[in-house]
């Protein structure tokens, strides 16, 4: 079982923050330098799967001006789940201890991300938390907090998690845990895939924790998920089940 980091070792360890983007040239502008200046020690990576809007350009130039921001960027558009993947690899591969991953339109606030990293003085994830005591969603419809919730309890009945946040992106994870995961058994690659990852999480013995965060839906740019997509990743979550009850792969779309 690895050890706990203090709090001194948490802030000399190597931390990398991973935010995946698609058209989100607006938000990356304004969101870096606040993740930055909430964690100094930090490096950034945008992992942009080759925006249009230039996203990948404005990335370039901030890391021009301050050696801490990389990018990498894809050839294509293949999901949420792949380019967090390739976010998580390009963090093993250079070294990192940690890999702190975040939305980049805002609704994960920069302020939180102390705490989220703070979590890892316990724990091999920390979740950024809506459905803990302290947490909250702003700006969100009645049906959209419905739909959450429901996939949220879908997920720990088929999956047996125990997290009250399953699908949640805010999370940081000890890459010395993500070394002991397969990457390539992943069968999501869209939304039912921050479900999947922390399934295989816990299936290597990952201590999860929890805490809370103020979510605020999106301000600039338009959200990225549909029905198709939520229909798919219920799809997937279920596969992922019988998966789980056969402990062998069963192969979902990508």
């Amino acid at each position: 079982m690895s050890s706990a980091p203090s709090q001194a070792e948490s802030f000399q360890a190597r931390l990398v923050v991973t935010v995946c983007t698609y058209n989100e040239r607006e938000n990356i502008s304004r969101l870096i330098p606040l993740i930055l200046e909430a964690l100094p020690q930090a490096d950034v990576l945008v992992v942009d799967d080759n925006s249009p809007d230039g996203t990948a350009e404005v990335a370039r130039e901030l890391g021009r001006d301050d050696s801490r921001v990389k990018l990498l960027l894809r050839t294509a558009k293949e999901g949420l789940g792949a380019a967090t993947l390739a976010g998580f690899r390009w963090a093993i591969d250079h070294g990192y201890d940690f890999v702190l991953n975040m939305d980049a339109d805002f609704s994960h606030h920069p302020r939180h991300l102390g705490a989220v990293f703070g979590g890892m003085n316990s724990a091999d994830v920390t979740i950024g938390s809506r459905y803990v005591p302290g947490g909250d969603i702003i700006g969100w419809s009645l049906k959209r907090h419905m739909m959450s919730q429901g996939i949220n309890v879908y997920s720990r009945v088929l999956l047996g998690l125990r997290s009250k946040d399953c699908s949640g992106a805010f999370r940081c994870y000890r890459i010395a845990k993500l070394r002991e995961i397969d990457f390539a058994r992943f069968r999501s690659r869209g939304y039912a895939f921050q479900e999947e990852m922390l399934y295989r999480c816990a299936r290597v013995g990952c201590r999860i924790v929890e805490t809370p965060i103020t979510f605020e839906d999106r301000i600039v740019g338009q959200s990225k998920i549909n029905l198709r997509e939520m229909l798919r990743a219920v799809r997937d979550l279920f596969l992922l089940g019988l998966d789980r009850l056969r402990d062998t792969p069963v192969r979902v779309g990508v």
